[in-house]
């Protein structure tokens, strides 16, 4: 934990450097401002003092007006300083933390492929809300509560020991004690404040996983079991707040103590002098007012240093995935990936997700420029991985991925998912108009361009239908769109960016059969020139490809085109068609017994109506 507080404040210190004269003048700002307020009580000393004096009432009203004018004066000046402050730091707080999110979003969207797969979307945004929260609450507690604080103590401490040495050493002595005190029982609660921190993410992960797969929970019936589940956590949330809010008042009571024990001391103290004749009517004016300023914004002092740590305690685990090593870099002075022709070689390709099963086993094959191939096999057998491994999503064991001859470890990132268009079996779409989504291909394409790829994959005429057209917005994840035509915005988003390397995660699986054949011309159109690369569970895109490689748990067993594998005895493919086939004929036979069902039973109803 001190590792990760250490961390905190030096990247909140890191953000506010970048703005040192800003910051400096905000800061001097707010000591003059604290100075002229403790100069104030010398003044309210001397009115008194004035007041009480032996004079006739002419010469004491002209000194009062006088000590009045001062304080208006001095209250001016003041209030000059403190407006300096405050809109200053309009400045300066936003600007941080609109910094700090800019470089949690950088930093986060750099993380892995798998990283984002093991996080919670809702817990990974409150964690970024967190730690720009915690900027914002722990400044304001460093410039506007401690900051004044600390000067009022050394004013009041450094006063009380001029008026006499018994008053100074029971404010320095009580002060020290009291801080001490506050600090120790601050850290004791900053571990209460870390569990509560946990219990509270925990509520955010829930609530949005089960926001999340709410079609799930109505399909299952499966409310009362999360809900359940939700107020266990939400319990578990009371339990640890409760347990923090206990600790904090403990210290509140104990801290109540500490200042009636000081107000007694001092004003007993105060009387004893004043018995002596050592203190005036103004001397006590003076003393009560600094006590009554001092035990104001001591009483806040320990709810600071907790509000201090329970913020640090909140940042921690945004600072934790700030440290986290991104797992895919770019390697130091990669280069651009310059495609020529577009031919892929993967090189004895090892590869695994965890070390007790290897996923990819000494793969090696070659795509040849413009050459389209298959790849096919059962589920799991590594098809997906390998295009993962070749947009670089995860780093391979062993071997070697080349396209055209660049090793894609050797370039950068970037270039080398500009490079390849990818079509997956389930796209997501932002949560964006139509337009915005298929321009996201090429941000520079005009509307025009954006149109003609939409014609092209043939999602033109529904968008028309909506009632915004290409203005309309799709939904979160695209959920207002249907399978088949979030696959076809995604196709023409492909077609868009003109990408030399194709890769179609069986693009035209959540099209029906009409859609799917008017499709299959604009694939074929989209693929010309390019190297593709399809994964296929329909054998019967198979037969478009130059070429199919089958893979079975993380090896080729087989390569060829379809005629050469389908007549090859004993082959893995074959068995694979001969499922499909018989799968597809038994189907129809199915569909044509319904549909002789339903006509019967349509001529027995109607016979029965005329009856």
């Amino acid at each position: 934990m001190k590792n990760n507080t250490k961390k905190t404040i030096g990247f909140f210190l890191s953000h506010a450097k970048q703005y040192k004269l800003i910051g400096a003048t905000m800061l001097i700002s707010i000591v003059l401002g604290v100075v002229l307020d403790m100069v104030l009580p010398f003044l309210y000393k001397e009115f008194f003092n004035t007041l009480v004096a032996d004079a006739t009432k002419d010469i004491l009203v002209k000194s009062l007006i006088l000590i009045v004018i001062y304080i208006l004066a001095i209250d001016l000046i003041g209030w000059i300083f403190w407006r300096t402050a405050e809109f200053i730091n309009s400045y300066f707080q936003p600007r941080i933390i609109a910094n700090i999110f800019n470089e949690c979003f950088e930093y986060l969207h750099g993380h892995s492929y798998s990283f984002f797969n093991d996080n919670f979307t809702g817990a990974l945004v409150k964690k970024i809300g967190r730690i720009a929260r915690a900027f914002e609450d722990i400044a304001d507690r460093a410039y506007w509560d401690m900051l004044p604080l600390i000067l009022r103590i050394i004013i009041v401490t450094g006063v009380l020991f001029y008026i006499h040495t018994i008053l100074g050493a029971t404010i320095l002595i009580w002060v020290v004690v009291f801080a001490v005190v506050n600090y120790f029982l601050s850290i004791y609660k900053l571990k209460f404040d870390l569990k509560r921190s946990e219990a509270d993410t925990k509520i955010t992960a829930n609530l949005a996983d089960t926001i999340a797969n709410s079609i799930n929970i109505k399909l299952f019936s499966n409310f009362a079991f999360e809900s359940r589940e939700f107020g266990d956590a939400t319990d578990s949330w009371f339990k640890k707040t409760k347990k923090t809010w206990n600790v904090e008042n403990i210290i509140n009571a104990a801290q109540a103590l500490f200042m009636i024990t000081l107000n007694f001391l001092i004003l007993y103290f105060a009387v004893r002098l004043w018995q002596k004749n050592l203190l005036t009517v103004g001397d006590f004016v003076l003393i009560q007012t600094y006590l009554i300023d001092v035990f104001a914004n001591l009483w806040n002092f320990g709810r600071i240093i907790r509000s201090i740590y329970s913020n640090l305690a909140d940042a921690e685990e945004m600072t934790i995935v700030l440290n986290t090593p991104h797992e895919i870099k770019d390697r130091p002075y990669a280069k651009e990936l310059e495609i020529k022709e577009g031919r892929i070689e993967f090189r004895n390709v090892k590869f695994s997700y965890d070390e007790n099963k290897e996923t990819i086993n000494d793969l090696s094959f070659i795509a040849k420029p413009a050459e389209k191939i298959a790849l096919i096999g059962p589920s799991g057998g590594g098809k997906t991985t390998l295009i993962k491994l070749l947009l670089r999503l995860y780093n391979i064991k062993r071997g070697q991925i080349l396209i055209d001859d660049q090793d894609i470890f050797g370039v950068t990132q970037d270039s080398l998912r500009k490079s390849i268009a990818l079509v997956p079996q389930d796209p997501i779409l932002f949560h964006r108009t139509i337009m915005e989504n298929i321009r996201y291909g090429r941000l520079d394409a005009k509307d025009e361009e954006v149109i003609e790829a939409a014609k092209l994959s043939r999602c033109h005429d529904f968008i028309m239908k909506l009632r915004n057209g290409y203005g309309s917005f799709v939904g979160e994840r695209g959920i207002k769109l249907s399978g088949g035509e979030r696959q076809r915005v995604a196709i023409a988003r492909a077609i868009l960016s003109n990408a030399k390397i194709l890769i179609l995660d069986e693009a035209t699986s959540q099209l029906d059969s009409q859609s799917e054949m008017l499709i299959k011309e604009a694939l074929k159109n989209l693929m010309k020139n390019k190297t593709a690369i399809v994964v296929a569970h329909r054998l019967s895109t198979v037969m478009q490809m130059d070429r199919a490689i089958v893979v079975q748990d993380g090896r080729i067993v087989e390569e060829g085109d379809h005629k050469s594998l389908i007549n090859k005895e004993g082959s893995l493919y074959k068995k694979l068609w001969d499922l499909q086939a018989h799968g597809f004929f038994k189907d129809e036979e199915d569909v044509a017994e319904r549909k002789e069902e339903n006509t019967q039973q349509a001529n027995i109803f109607a016979l029965l109506d005329q009856g």
